[in-house]
């Protein structure tokens, strides 16, 4: 049982890591596949990192929803604490408040965010320190 929880725990992680670097790399290089050796840019190849891009986003984001949805089996969560966004919710409706408050967040949800946040932080630390200026040195 924890050896699934660990498997599926690492899976998402690979997914949303992929969703800030894998994807949009593989849709560039399809692009660059498609535009082949031509001086300037085509639409086709500009269209084709768009839908790649798109489907690749797509496919991941569904990846994650699956395997949040089985990591949920597996914990022995309940339904009702993990498909009502808050958003959706009523303002009256306490008993759903303690059943979140009794399970909390699972550990894929954990894992996403801290992934969101250190991809977040890793542009930033790009940006300001490694990037340089496109600026003119004048």
């Amino acid at each position: 049982m924890a050896l699934k929880k660990i498997g599926l725990v690492t899976a998402s992680a690979l997914c949303s890591i992929n969703l800030w670097t894998g994807a949009p790399l593989f849709a560039v290089w399809v692009g660059s596949k498609v535009q082949g050796n031509l001086n300037n840019l085509s639409m086709t190849a500009l269209f084709s990192v768009i839908a790649v891009l798109a489907g690749m986003v797509f496919l991941l984001a569904f990846a994650l929803t699956w395997l949040n949805a089985k990591y949920d089996e597996v914990a022995g969560r309940p339904a009702a604490a993990r498909h009502t966004s808050p958003w959706l919710r009523s303002m009256r409706d306490e008993r759903e408040e303690d059943t979140r408050r009794k399970y909390g967040i699972s550990a894929i949800e954990r894992t996403v965010v801290v992934c969101v946040v250190a991809g977040v932080l890793a542009f930033e630390v790009w940006f300001f320190f490694f990037a340089g200026s496109s600026l003119p040195n004048g």
